[in-house]
């Protein structure tokens, strides 16, 4: 299983970069292996992002802004999902992960 964090490299707003930012430091500083993959240059990768994301899970408008997160194929979610597994200690759980031995979701 490999997490794929779909970002965009060149994005011009300040709050996807730091959204970015903060997805990749979080898995970095918790030893969690994952891929970026960057959408700006590529519109197969693009596309392969729009399309897997259920459509539930789709904006009213728009397209789904990066960052966007996937285990292999499996959406896991967008940065507010991904913040509210943060704030509540299942980050592990929202990845498809199991918690690991330092991770309060592995406590009983």
């Amino acid at each position: 299983m490999v997490i794929r964090v779909f970002i965009a490299s060149s994005s011009g707003s300040v709050a996807i970069k730091k959204r970015q930012q903060d997805v990749v430091r979080f898995l970095e500083a918790n030893r969690i292996g994952f891929e970026e993959v960057d959408i700006t240059m590529s519109e197969e990768k693009r596309q392969w992002m729009y399309k897997n994301i259920p459509e539930e899970r789709q904006p009213a408008q728009g397209n789904p802004l990066p960052p966007q997160i996937f285990n292999d194929d499996q959406y896991c979610g967008d940065y507010d999902c991904f913040f509210e597994a943060k704030e509540s200690n299942t980050v592990f759980s929202f990845l498809g992960l199991k918690p690991s031995l330092a991770s309060k979701e592995s406590e009983p």
